[in-house]
């Protein structure tokens, strides 16, 4: 028997209902469409760090709304990045004393203002890869990368005046990308260099020949700086980053390939620059800029006369000059950050600055030799750092937002080997270490030995 609520074979059939009607969106689950968008804010945020045109830039516009999802999705404080809350948090209660005989003057204001939202961005940055540790870094890599990419092609075609608005992307001769300054360009483009060169020497990377292309790009920016800061400091982060990962990778065959490619791209890199230097006016700036020191360095007036001049006046001055007051005195900026933090938050600020300079270096060099799934990020990011660290002796970094994202990263990857560990003798369940030459992905543990599966139980779900 046919039941009674059988629709009839020889009825019309009904018009099918439209696809809102029908709920076509009930299958989304919300927080995955919310989770999507945190993650396309993520990966803006990182990209547009490269317009730095003014003060204000695109990287600033979207902080805040990306900064306020992500606490509200539950990003959290873990002990590991603790040691960075504080430190900055002191450094910046040094600053804001030092400010208060000036507040009323609109500029140190700001400057202290500035600071301040960047110490934010840098305690938000280590709250945020601490968890989900290598997809958010393995994107934020990539954004940076990209936006490398970006800064450095416009650098060129400034350079080259190819558009007629050489200006905009060079200044003073020089390829300045989206930058004010070459310098900060050039050493901008140095993390980018460092995760282009890890994926080829390691062969994580899945397109092998754009990224080769990606890379050459980056370093032409880097050259038509003529930067010598970012020149050498892209050189040393880069044998420095070769040098960790040979040293803790277990396989011969790594090692090989990090030799043979190393010789080759010495050769081609000699190669290119003996063609670059052909060109007159390549060879005339590079001549210029490849002395030690400038005409503004010289003299009693000059950039190292001021600071010797200006520390004797900061031993009379436990409480600092002040936010900006350098720059009042001497009619140019110390050009030394660590004499720049004794000058702006006494002796107070300076002294917090050079623990947070040891500390940091302290947690770099043991997350890039320990063993865990979080030392090849590590060995991309802190050779890129702790350059800043030392470019901090003849340029002022305090305020390069960059250098206030790889600080939070840093700890970060502490915060999140930390938590590793514990789940270690805890006796969770995970793969052993070990040094065996395996599969993974793009920076992967699997070169080095460490767990694909680092990040506790949500990731353990995943694999």
């Amino acid at each position: 028997m046919i039941s009674a609520i059988a629709p009839s074979r020889a009825g019309p059939t009904a018009a099918p209902l439209p696809r809102w009607r029908e709920g076509a969106w009930a299958g989304i689950p919300a927080i995955r469409v919310i989770h999507g968008f945190a993650g396309a804010l993520h990966a803006a945020f990182i990209f547009f760090a490269c317009f730095a045109f003014s003060d204000a830039s695109p990287y600033d516009i979207i902080a805040l709304p990306t900064m306020l999802l992500w606490l509200a999705l539950g990003i959290r404080l873990h002990r590991g990045a603790l040691p960075l809350v504080f430190l900055l948090a002191l450094y910046l209660s040094a600053i804001v004393v030092a400010l208060l005989p000036y507040v009323s003057e609109p500029l140190p204001l700001t400057w202290t203002i500035q600071l301040g939202y960047l110490v934010i961005t840098a305690v938000f940055f280590a709250m945020l890869y601490a968890e989900d540790t290598r997809a958010r870094l393995d994107l934020a890599l990539k954004a940076y990368t990209a936006s490398c990419v970006l800064s450095a092609t416009l650098g060129i075609i400034g350079y080259l005046q190819l558009l007629g608005i050489e200006d905009l992307f060079s200044r003073y001769g020089r390829a300045s990308g989206t930058f004010q300054d070459p310098n900060v360009f050039g050493s901008y483009l140095m993390l980018g260099t460092l995760s282009l060169t890890h994926g080829l020497l390691t062969g994580r990377g899945r397109r092998p020949v754009l990224a080769l292309a990606c890379l050459l790009v980056i370093l032409a920016g880097t050259f038509l700086s003529f930067s010598r800061g970012s020149w050498g400091a892209t050189l040393v982060s880069t044998t420095l980053m070769a040098g960790f990962v040979f040293m803790t990778s277990g396989s011969r065959a790594l090692r090989r390939r990090i030799v043979v490619i190393g010789l080759v791209t010495a050769g081609l890199g000699a190669a290119a620059l003996v063609g670059l230097l052909s060109i007159d006016s390549v060879a005339k700036t590079f001549e210029t800029r490849a002395t030690v020191t400038q005409d503004y360095d010289e003299g009693e007036t000059g950039r190292f006369g001021n600071q010797i001049r200006g520390m004797n006046i900061l031993l009379e001055e436990p409480l600092g000059l002040g936010p900006l007051r350098w720059r009042q005195i001497f009619s140019l900026e110390p050009h030394n950050s660590y004499i720049g933090s004794f000058a702006n938050g006494g002796w107070l600020g300076g002294a917090v600055f050079i623990v947070l300079v040891i500390a940091t270096s302290v947690v770099g060099f043991r997350l890039m030799t320990r063993a865990s799934p979080f030392r090849p990020y590590a060995q991309i990011i802190f050779p890129a750092l702790l350059m800043f660290f030392v470019q901090a002796m003849q340029i002022d970094v305090e305020k390069w937002r960059h250098v206030y994202m790889m600080l939070g990263m840093v700890w970060a990857l502490e915060a999140a080997r930390l938590r590793w560990a514990t789940g270690s003798r805890r006796g969770h369940d995970r793969p052993p270490v070990h040094t065996r030459l395996g599969r993974g992905d793009r920076y992967g543990a699997g070169y080095d030995g460490a767990p694909l599966s680092p990040d506790g139980a949500a990731s353990r779900r995943k694999s």
